[in-house]
């Protein structure tokens, strides 16, 4: 990583313009509507026998992303993007953890949340 970018991050987005709609999903559907709507994503792209988003799974449905012409070795990046234990796949941990990194302004909302949840615990009598 240099200066805190993922160069494997910045091949895909390179080719592609990301619009980032879970800041949208959240104020929609609130943080547990938000979970299980990635959880759902998840499971659309997992292999079903597995329970993992792998290469096989995710090139079979890059289509339902749009993502149909992205290249294998593309395709690879974004596994190893969100693969932190590092078997190849994405579980759905890991899935939903990477959408949360691939989105800055809900990255800066969850931290605003995980302050204001803190403070709450903390100092119950400010709230």
């Amino acid at each position: 990583m240099e200066g805190g970018v993922d160069k494997r991050s910045s091949e895909v987005s390179s080719r592609f313009e990301f619009e980032d709609l879970l800041p949208v999903m959240a104020d929609k559907l609130g943080g547990e509507g938000l979970i299980e709507e990635l959880c759902n994503g998840f499971r659309l792209l997992m292999d079903k026998d597995m329970g993992v988003i792998t290469l096989d799974s995710l090139r079979r449905n890059s289509a339902l992303l749009g993502l149909q012409d992205l290249r294998d070795d593309e395709l690879s990046s974004m596994l190893r993007e969100g693969d932190f234990d590092g078997d190849g796949a994405l579980s759905e941990m890991e899935f939903c953890v990477l959408m949360f990194r691939l989105s800055p302004e809900l990255m800066d909302q969850s931290s605003a949340w995980l302050d204001q949840a803190l403070e709450h615990e903390l100092f119950p009598q400010r709230s």
